[in-house]
Formats: C-alpha cells, sequence, structure tokens
C-alpha cells in the first residue's frame, strides 16, 4: 500500500470516528481547547492570527474569531483563490459580511477580503483529519493547507481533539510539520508533551 493509500485509510477511519462522537462532547472538548488558548502566551502575544470556521466534526475554535476582533488584533481567515487553485489569507473585519460559503461547502473569507501576507501572520489554528503528536498532520487530502502553511514564518497550532491523535500516519515530502499541537487535556510541541 502506497503512503497516499494509506493516508486515504487512515483518512476515513477517522473521519468515521470524529463523527462517531456526540456534539455535546465536541462541544464540551473546544471550551477546553479554547479556554486553554486563552489563557496561553502564544494567543496574549499574537497581533495577527489566522483562524478557521470549524466544520461539524472540527474543534469550535470560532468563538476567538469574535475575541481577536474586539481586542483590535488583525484577524485573517481562508480565502480560496480559484484561477491558482490554492488557499491564502485575507483580512476579516465583520463576521456578519465578510463571510461566504466557498466551493467545498465550508465558510472563508469573501473575495471582497483583502489578502494578508502570509509573513505577518504570528498564529495559525489549523484543523485537521488527525494528528501524530511529533507535529504532522493529515488533513482532508487535497493539499490546500500544506501549500499555505509552506510560506508561514510564524506558529503553526493544530487545534484536534484528544481521539485525533494517533502515530501512524504515514508523512510524504510535502507534508508540513506543525509549531504545536493543541486538545482540550494537552499541548504536544515538536514531538514532546508540554502542560
Amino acid at each position: 500500500m502506497t503512503p497516499f493509500e494509506y493516508k486515504h485509510q487512515i483518512r476515513r477511519e477517522q473521519l468515521a470516528l470524529n463523527r462517531s462522537h456526540a456534539p455535546a462532547d465536541r462541544a464540551t472538548a473546544s471550551e477546553a481547547i479554547c479556554e486553554r488558548l486563552r489563557n496561553s502566551p502564544l494567543w496574549r502575544k499574537a497581533h495577527t492570527v489566522m483562524l478557521y470556521v470549524p466544520l461539524p466534526d472540527e474543534p469550535d475554535t470560532w468563538p476567538l474569531a469574535a475575541e481577536a476582533l474586539a481586542s483590535g488584533r488583525l484577524l485573517a481567515l481562508p480565502q480560496f483563490v480559484a484561477d491558482q487553485n490554492i488557499y491564502r489569507a485575507a483580512r476579516v473585519a465583520d463576521l456578519d459580511k465578510d463571510l461566504v460559503i466557498g466551493p467545498f461547502k465550508s465558510r472563508e473569507a469573501a473575495t471582497h477580503c483583502p489578502p494578508v501576507p502570509l509573513n505577518q501572520l504570528d498564529l495559525v489554528l489549523v484543523p485537521g483529519v488527525a494528528f501524530r503528536d511529533d507535529g504532522y498532520r493529515l488533513g482532508r487530502g487535497k493539499g490546500f493547507y500544506d501549500r499555505l502553511l509552506h510560506s508561514v514564518p510564524g506558529l503553526k497550532l493544530g487545534v484536534a481533539f484528544d481521539w485525533q491523535t494517533r502515530d501512524d500516519i504515514p508523512v510524504e515530502a510535502h507534508d508540513q510539520r506543525l509549531s504545536c499541537i493543541l486538545t482540550p487535556t494537552r499541548w504536544l510541541e515538536a514531538g514532546h508533551a508540554r502542560h
């Protein structure tokens, strides 16, 4: 089995596992993730942050978007650029007017939102299907985040439920390593746990 095929198998298994948890359990775990991040120096020091609009089976960090804007941070969200088949960071100033449903049925920054240079991002919250303790992740299979993260020098923070961490995810040359991973109960940095 090739790494691509193995990733596809893991992705299928993990997505089923992620969806098997009750919405109430996901909500409780998401609140714990948000609270841990709010209380971290990483969040307090970050002036330009890129978040994501969560899908139902992903940790819901969306409350942090309003908090980022209220605190005067520059908030960026992914924005699909169709003619280049990539996502870029785009500045969002109004959570009611600056979001649209993108081509992959998830909410993202509208086309009128201006791009944010990736080298200006202090902190990027990164979703995924599954994560390894050493900072690698399994995405949804299109490689969009890996291409975007390749040009981000700032901190890349994977956000995961505890049941999303596993050690059997193959790593390929294009896979980008995250700086750390936050779950409801742990911080994982470059392969070791931090409390």
